[in-house]
């Protein structure tokens, strides 16, 4: 026994689908949004400087042949 789809379930399945975009795109907008707010802290962050080793700003080794 067969179904037929009906004028209406189209229409709720069109309603559905677009339903279904609008939220996968927003939700994809804030996850993007969320990620790049978390790298661009990441990255803003100065690096610390090493420390200056006065003892050894000179070195060189030496080569033994």
């Amino acid at each position: 026994m067969g179904t037929s789809l009906t004028p209406e379930f189209w229409q709720l399945f069109a309603v559905l689908l677009v339903a279904a975009i609008g939220v996968t795109v927003v939700l994809t907008a804030a996850f993007d949004a969320l990620a790049v707010r978390l790298l661009s802290r990441r990255v803003h962050k100065p690096p610390t400087p090493a420390p200056y080793r006065p003892e050894h700003a000179g070195y060189r080794p030496s080569v033994h042949s």
